[in-house]
């Protein structure tokens, strides 16, 4: 069972309680799900397809039922509740703008279903259009504008009607890398400077890393890990997070010894290498040592507590780092990611070179 909360002792804004989700009667998709969203965060749901994350933000907002359990928002069940009354503000993939209407009419429909006078349609339309930097474009139909201009269309809709909580179900998906990110960058400036609460899924493990208060690693419709971005990259608590979220070596072996905070643990080729137990229980365990590319070192400075010879199998100028990947404890693809501003005339590939990284930096986690 994933119990994981907003560390405060309140309820959450958002609560699942208990929440499992099947759609044949024999196979969860969500499995016992308790998680709580405070007011005004930035949650991430991140993970593979059929990993349940979509699933969560279907029952939060209504399109799906849950098997068990409740769902809350502000303290009020909203299982039963349909979703045009849940006022959630959602963002899909592929837009969903009104093709007949113009980008001023696409935004003033939530407030017209709402009843909201005349006056403070245009007022709010006027405002979420500046908003998103398309304040001139009102009058232009959602076919005259490029895909991140319908995307911000699509973000100032949700929001035009100032809902308590906004969903966005991979909202940059259809978008070119460049765009991509730009709109990332404006989605967060748009959270920070509006205080909303919102729930993002994506399986895009860098936009998440980009965007989030917190994220939330689903696999196999179970919660792996809860936090912030920072936390999640450096200290994973288990081979699947660590190898889904960033890039990632991995070195197979068996536990020898445990030394308080640290242990020792012999790899497959015979090396043994000195690593921060995370996910083992003892001596003669089977584990993944974990290890980022930019925590290894090459020609490492004495007394680091693992330094082994490795032969450089390729260089790959990327430009602000060298990625090298090279031969080492047994495995052909350990990569090293080398600063330009730090890099070593000497590399080439061929040639045998020394290589180390901190105890501290290697995670021994589940096998």
């Amino acid at each position: 069972m994933v119990s994981v909360s907003n560390g405060a002792d309140e309820p959450g804004f958002v609560r699942f309680q208990n929440v499992q989700k099947s759609y044949d009667g024999e196979v969860l998709v969500v499995k016992n799900l308790n998680l709580d969203i405070a007011q005004g965060e930035f949650l991430t749901m991140l993970g593979p397809s059929g990993s349940g994350k979509t699933t969560c933000l279907m029952m939060l907002a209504g399109f799906e039922s849950a098997t068990h359990g409740e769902i809350r928002l502000k303290g009020e069940r909203i299982d039963n509740v349909p979703p045009h009354k849940r006022d959630i503000g959602m963002v899909f993939q592929n837009y969903a703008l009104f093709p007949h209407m113009t980008v001023a009419e696409n935004l003033a429909f939530p407030l017209k279903v709402r009843s909201k006078p005349k006056a403070e349609i245009t007022a709010r339309v006027k405002r979420a259009l500046d908003m998103v930097k398309l304040g001139q474009l009102g009058n232009r139909m959602p076919a005259q504008l490029s895909g991140g201009q319908q995307q911000r269309v699509a973000v100032a809709r949700a929001l035009v009607f100032e809902p308590t909580l906004v969903l966005m179900d991979e909202p940059l998906g259809a978008l070119d890398k460049n765009l991509r990110e730009q709109m990332q960058y404006e989605i967060k400036h748009i959270h920070d400077d509006l205080g909303v609460t919102v729930v993002y899924v994506t399986h895009d493990q860098s936009e998440a890393l980009t965007m989030s208060n917190r994220i939330a690693v689903f696999e196999d419709g179970v919660i792996q890990q809860l936090a912030a971005p920072a936390d999640l990259y450096e200290r994973p608590d288990n081979a699947f997070v660590a190898s889904f979220i960033g890039e990632n070596n991995k070195l197979a072996g068996k536990v020898e010894a445990m030394n308080g905070k640290s242990c020792a643990v012999r790899l497959t080729d015979g090396s043994l290498v000195q690593a921060l137990p995370v996910n083992v229980a003892g001596t003669g365990e089977k584990t993944t040592l974990s290890l980022r590319p930019e925590r290894v070192r090459i020609a490492p400075p004495e007394g680091l507590a693992n330094s082994f010879d490795a032969r450089v199998e390729e260089l790959i100028y990327l430009g602000d780092h060298i990625r090298t990947r090279v031969s080492v404890c047994g495995n052909p693809d350990f990569i090293i990611k080398v600063p330009n501003a730090a890099r070593n005339d000497q590399l080439a590939t061929g040639e045998t070179v020394r290589v180390g990284w901190a105890a501290e930096d290697c995670r021994a986690l589940d096998a």
